[in-house]
């Protein structure tokens, strides 16, 4: 038994550490659309969010990974279709010339990618819902909730220190295809071990879901005629669509205003991986029994003192108090960009425990399929916002002012932050067990 758990969490561990490697592919899309392709500021955050448009349709990937099986699965051949998609998609890129690669070109292969990729993140989060859910009812010690989650959540920062510090150097000695093809050939290896595992390793329901796609998504509309479910995917979504995401046209502001090199945007990555890393230590041994409404009341609170420093630091107010911009963009710029995905892991606990049994992957997706929405909403937003301000490429003088209500617009959904549980209730788990 010992051995299988190990196997199941080593499973889980490296899907989503190819997850959290991800950055090391698209770290070189975002230097290849600036420097490459001559794409503005704007342009480059629409195709950002754009190329997300895949992840949307999570729900619908859930709710088949949940009733349809594979030769008797239902996890693992979807997470190695995911893999293989993604593979695909990069490859062909790599191996496209120069020449012949157009923003449409791209596009398309970018939306290959993520597309495997959100059906490989659907079923790795249903396996880790599943399993957490059987931890929590029979009370093991050795799988609590929470601790699975922290795990994998562990597996994917790793993953993103790894690519984002490779990715920053990897960027300065190589092409951008040479890193998409190395993504590729790790997405491959992915592939062939998640092929020869089986399943019944992991311990998870079988065929509960009998009546097929159709009685799934019954199941989950009645997840989500819960008022207890509804209101709180209701709030987190919007605590993403209601702010204005200006990541792309900070990242222009670094590069080009300032002219910090690749190596150091890079390392603000690694640094916010690391951040990601420590909170998820953090949360497993000290806030996980915690209120999940204050501790994502909390995050999002110090999501808007971060945007109001990134006001002083393009005022040059840091600057003149004699802490170099290449220090300021590693640390704060590193950690506010992750700083978003914080309270996705005290979310994720809170909605695994409030799952009925038999559509975990399904809430699960339809849950991610919110955040990636209410995320690409907020990048348009972000784009109207720099345009109203006049935000360009080359034109930075308006970026405070949007910076500010950027600040102002974070703070919003905590008017209605009591639609968050104040407590985990896991006794409805055990009842309908």
């Amino acid at each position: 038994m010992a051995a299988k758990e190990g196997m199941m969490r080593w499973v889980l561990a490296l899907g989503f550490w190819v997850q959290g490697f991800r950055c090391f592919p698209w770290l070189a899309v975002n230097f290849f659309l600036k420097d490459g392709l001559k794409v503005d500021s704007s342009t480059l955050q629409i195709l950002q969010n754009s190329a997300n448009l895949p992840m949307v349709g999570k729900p619908i990937y859930g709710v088949v990974s949940d009733a349809v099986y594979i030769f008797g699965e239902h996890r693992l051949p979807y997470i190695a279709l995911g893999a293989i998609l993604q593979a695909t998609s990069w490859v062909a890129v790599a191996l496209l010339s120069s020449s012949s690669i157009s923003i449409f070109t791209l596009t398309f292969y970018l939306l290959m990618g993520n597309f495997g990729a959100s059906i490989a993140e659907v079923a790795n989060d249903a396996i880790v819902a599943e399993i957490s859910k059987q931890a929590s009812s029979k009370k093991e010690k050795t799988s609590s909730s929470g601790e699975l989650q922290s795990f994998v959540w562990m597996a994917s920062s790793l993953g993103g220190i790894l690519g984002n510090l490779l990715g920053g150097v990897a960027i300065v000695l190589f092409m951008p295809q040479a890193m998409f093809l190395a993504y590729g050939v790790i997405l491959t290896i992915q592939f062939l071990i998640t092929i020869s595992v089986r399943e019944r390793y992991f311990n998870l329901p079988k065929n509960q879901s009998v009546g097929g796609v159709r009685q799934q998504l019954a199941e989950l509309a009645n997840a989500l005629s819960k008022p207890e479910i509804a209101y709180p995917i209701a709030w987190f979504a919007a605590s993403y669509a209601t702010v204005p995401v200006l990541l792309g046209t900070l990242f222009f502001y670094q590069t080009q205003a300032l002219g910090i090199e690749s190596s150091v945007v890079g390392m603000s990555k690694v640094f916010g991986q690391v951040g990601m890393l420590v909170w998820s230590f953090l949360y497993n041994k000290n806030l996980k029994q915690e209120s999940p409404r204050k501790v994502i009341s909390a995050i999002q609170v110090t999501m808007a003192v971060t945007m109001v420093s990134d006001i002083l630091f393009v005022n040059k107010f840091f600057k003149q108090m004699g802490l170099p911009d290449s220090v300021y963009v590693v640390v704060v710029s590193g950690v506010q960009e992750v700083l978003q995905f914080f309270k996705i892991l005290p979310f994720s606990v809170l909605i695994a425990q409030l799952c009925p049994p038999g559509c975990e992957g399904s809430l699960m997706a339809f849950v991610m399929s919110a955040i990636a929405l209410a995320m690409i909403v907020g990048g348009y937003l972000g784009v109207a916002l720099a345009s109203y301000f006049g935000v360009t490429g080359t034109n930075f003088s308006g970026l405070p002012s949007a910076l500010l209500i950027q600040a102002a617009c974070t703070l919003i959904p905590l008017c209605c932050s009591s639609w968050i549980p104040d407590t985990i209730k896991p006794k409805a788990v055990k009842k309908e067990e």
